[in-house]
């Protein structure tokens, strides 16, 4: 095996270990004690690992996969390592358009109220790209302060609809973050964020390309439009499924593409798959923390992985690594 191979299979090794064991960890942690021999002695058991376990684990390993996906093309798109679609007003933008659809049409089914949470969540980030074209390049912190403000004015128009309207308990559900509701027949919106993931991994070479720049990009032949377009339905799409079935995770698009890109490097074709299950990874690690920590009770993911992604945040921002 060359060099490149051994780089690149040892981290995806590691991942794999990694995710077999918190999966088979995840399906038989929570209230309800499980274990091996009874799934095949009570059917109760059988009923609760197929309704319950197993959809909540596939549901964090959904998610934290998709996150992280979105993530890194999001700091390719505006050339930032320190944005996410938290940090753009992607995720604000998508409950302005939850909200709206929950008062016009309360009746709209999921995949309906999904579609225009996408839509607002488009218009939202291409808000902050025009944004972004304004700000010097030589200010790298600049950027996501920029984005910050507008995430806040995104989110303070949300809070003012939602308290007029008496829908503010519907906004905390949404920023919550947590697997607890997750059930057989109330995930499966989750499959397409991890189909667009797939997608991102085949134009892998194109986004890398992107985040040289517009100009550079345009001289090797590169179909700039097209692809940005591509990068921002992509980012759009999986934050309005990840908030319309789970809520918001901050830091996994954040932390995640930052930590591989430190160990692996920028190629964007051989890490993005260790970038994947490195977010699905820690997701569900979370999401277990959460079951355990304060049993019976849960603590949502959300906040593990906010405490967790801000220490692991601050210490990239103060340490270096060879590759960054």
């Amino acid at each position: 095996m060359s060099a490149a191979g051994g780089g690149v299979g040892w981290p995806l090794l590691g991942v794999f270990v990694g995710l077999s064991g918190l999966t088979g960890l995840s399906l038989f942690v929570g209230v309800q004690s499980l274990s091996l021999p009874a799934l095949f002695q009570d059917p109760e058991a059988l009923q609760l690992l197929m309704i319950s376990r197993l959809p909540r684990t596939l549901a964090a390993l959904l998610t934290g996969a998709s996150m992280a996906v979105a993530g890194v093309i999001m700091q390719l798109l505006v050339r930032n390592r320190f944005v996410e679609p938290g940090t753009t007003g992607t995720n604000e933008a998508a409950m302005l358009g939850l909200l709206a659809v929950t008062l016009l049409a309360p009746g709209w089914p999921l995949f309906a109220k999904m579609t225009v949470a996408a839509g607002t969540a488009l218009l939202g980030t291409f808000g902050f790209m025009r944004l972004s074209r304004h700000l010097p390049p030589q200010q790298p912190l600049l950027l996501p302060l920029v984005g910050l403000i507008y995430a806040g004015v995104l989110y303070a128009s949300a809070t003012f609809i939602a308290y007029q309207t008496d829908l503010i308990q519907y906004l905390g559900t949404w920023m919550a973050g947590e697997f607890s509701g997750v059930l057989a027949g109330r995930y499966e919106l989750l499959w397409l964020a991890g189909f667009l993931s797939i997608v991102a991994y085949f134009a892998a070479d194109q986004f890398t390309l992107v985040g040289l720049g517009r100009g550079l990009s345009l001289s090797l032949g590169l179909r700039y439009g097209q692809v940005v377009a591509l990068g921002v339905a992509t980012v759009s799409m999986v934050s309005a499924l990840v908030i319309v079935t789970v809520g918001t995770l901050p830091f996994v698009g954040l932390v995640v593409p930052n930590v591989v890109s430190r160990l692996m490097g920028d190629n964007l074709r051989q890490s993005l798959p260790v970038v994947a299950g490195l977010g699905a990874g820690m997701v569900l690690a979370c999401d277990i923390l959460g079951r355990v920590l304060r049993h019976p009770y849960e603590i949502p993911a959300g906040t593990i992985f906010g405490i967790l992604g801000a220490i692991l945040f601050l210490w990239m921002l103060l340490g270096r690594g060879s590759n960054a």
